[in-house]
This record gives structure tokens, sequence and C-alpha cells, in this order.
């Protein structure tokens, strides 16, 4: 009976042992996926400012585009109401005159 008791002894030290190392390398995994974590988010952390030029960078080019294409319509638009003012200006001398010419009408 006692070799039985000894040996339910040493197998709950044993167990013990394996529990003790089983939590050790728990441990040293959490701590090790913390470090790594930490170590991503300072990579990510230095990359923002890359991040934020690129976007910057990109939307001053969507905006540039912008501008000139509104500039190109409003040229476009220009040379036609100054086409079209051309085109109507002998009407409006004409109209003129006759206002000058015969101001009761």
């Amino acid at each position: 009976m006692d070799d039985t008791l000894q040996r339910l002894l040493d197998a709950e030290v044993r167990a013990e042992r394996i529990a003790q190392q089983a939590e050790a390398e728990q441990d040293h995994i959490i701590q090790a996926a913390l470090q790594e974590a930490r170590a991503e988010d300072e990579r990510f952390v230095a990359r923002v400012p890359d991040l934020h030029r690129g976007y910057i960078s990109k939307a001053q080019e969507r905006a540039e585009q912008t501008v000139a294409e509104l500039k190109r319509r409003y040229d476009e638009r220009h040379v036609q109401l100054r086409n079209m003012a051309e085109e109507r200006e002998g009407e409006a001398l004409a109209a003129a005159f006759q206002v000058l010419i015969s101001p009761e009408l």
C-alpha cells in the first residue's frame, strides 16, 4: 500500500510539474504574442504618415484634374457665349440705332 501511495504522490508531483511547465509556456506564448502585436502596431503607426501623404497626393491629383476639367468647360462656354454675342452684335446695334432714331417706339 505504501508503494501505491508513493507512486500516486510521484504521479501527482509529475502532473504538477507538467502543469507548471504548461502554464509557463502559455505565459511565454502570450508575452511573445503581445510583443509581436506591439511591434506590428508600431510599424503601422510609423507608416501612417506615408499612407497619409499618399492619400493627400491622390486627392490633390484628383482636385487638379477636376479644376482642369472645369476650366476647360468654362473656356468652351466662354467661346460659345462670345460667338453668340458676335452673331447678335449686328442685331443689337440695329435695335440700338432704331431706338435712337425713333425714341417713341
